[in-house]
């Protein structure tokens, strides 16, 4: 069962990634770019179905790799219902709600449909794994402080309990036997604490709340954000867009960029220093607010993400919070490898996958 074949396929807006699998290691790897030209000719993202299904199966024929040696395919998984994590077996009623952008438009919503496209004629099962629509949260990390407005479950669920699992394994124990705080900080930053295999709270780290990150501005001054909205400098789209985009880093360093921001400290740059520190005492401010929550009970601390290959950032977190629990670093993270050890841990009867209903 180790040599199983797995398709994996990560739609973006610009880009389809596509591996074959060999197991957990990488056999073939491709990024098809997709030109504003090319997908000008499509109304919609799902208009764009039969086109990136033809490039991915041109590339697995340039390749000399024949289909019939594919075990599954999976996918990432796009815009649904809220639903628990785990690894889901793409259907009828799936694809419907993606096709509909039910729950939203997003490049992520193809890849349900451009796996079953695939795996339906081969007779080989199509999946899913920890898409952004995964919502554990428990009852009362639902409340804000307005009825109108519950806190949302919008996180990097993919590449956390991927990271987490890999902690448990690390740690000689299993993800649903322990309780763990992951932080995911890339381009937006979503802290999550995992309890049980469980992410029964977590910040909205799209548009909603937590620490600023290097594109998002998180948690801002209720009154203030009022009167900014209605001061007639901004229209609606303006102001979102100053939240999620030209928020955070970009907005007081022009930059996302933290190389480029830590040779400005290199040379002296006593305000970008300050910004960035700043940035990471409200992640490490967002992980102690987690520890309340689980009264303490914290096996490990985990930061992942681009982020966390800055020795700096991280030595800045880790002085403010190793003393809850055990610090745990792996930087970067790897989306399809997330999706094929989803898929595996199905293959190989680790755990049943889940079915959606709409």
């Amino acid at each position: 069962m180790k040599d199983l074949f797995v398709l994996v396929i990560n739609p973006g807006s610009t880009s389809t990634k596509v591996a074959i699998f060999k197991g957990e290691e990488p056999f073939l790897e491709k990024t098809i770019r997709h030109s504003s030209e090319e997908l000008a000719v499509f109304a919609t993202i799902m208009d764009q179905l039969d086109f990136r299904q033809q490039l991915i199966e041109d590339w697995l024929k340039e390749e000399g790799f024949s289909v019939q040696q594919i075990a599954a395919v999976v996918a990432r998984g796009g815009a649904l219902k809220p639903i628990a994590g785990g690894t889901y077996s793409v259907n009828d009623e799936m694809i419907a709600d993606l096709k509909e952008s039910r729950y939203g438009r997003h490049a992520s919503n193809l890849g349900a449909s451009l796996a079953n496209a695939i795996a339906g004629p081969l007779a080989i099962p199509a999946f899913i794994v920890d898409p952004v629509a995964v919502d554990e949260l428990q009852p009362l990390a639902r409340y804000s402080g307005l009825p109108e407005l519950p806190r949302r479950s919008v996180f990097h669920a993919l590449n956390q309990k991927a990271v987490a699992r890999v902690a448990a394994r690390d740690l000689g124990t299993k993800y649903d036997q322990i309780n763990l705080i992951v932080a995911h900080m890339g381009g937006g930053i979503s802290v999550g604490v995992h309890v049980r295999g469980r992410v029964i709270d977590v910040n909205n780290g799209l548009d909603g709340e937590g620490p600023l990150s290097p594109e998002r501005a998180g948690t801002l001054p209720v009154g203030d954000l009022i009167k900014l909205c209605f001061s007639g400098q901004y229209t609606m789209d303006e102001m979102y867009r100053r939240a999620v985009g030209r928020g955070g880093l970009v907005a007081y360093l022009g930059t996302n960029d933290v190389r480029e921001i830590e040779k400005r400290i290199d040379t002296g740059d006593k305000e970008a220093a300050e910004i960035l520190e700043a940035m990471a005492y409200q992640v490490a401010k967002e992980i102690g607010a987690l520890v309340a929550v689980v009264a303490g009970d914290v096996d490990a601390i985990v930061l992942t993400g681009g982020l966390a290959y800055s020795e700096r950032f991280v030595g800045w977190i880790r002085k403010r919070v190793e003393s809850f629990a055990r610090v745990m670093v792996y930087p970067g993270e790897d989306e399809m490898r997330a999706l094929v050890e989803g898929a595996l841990r199905v293959l190989r009867g680790e755990e049943a996958p889940r079915e959606y209903t709409a």
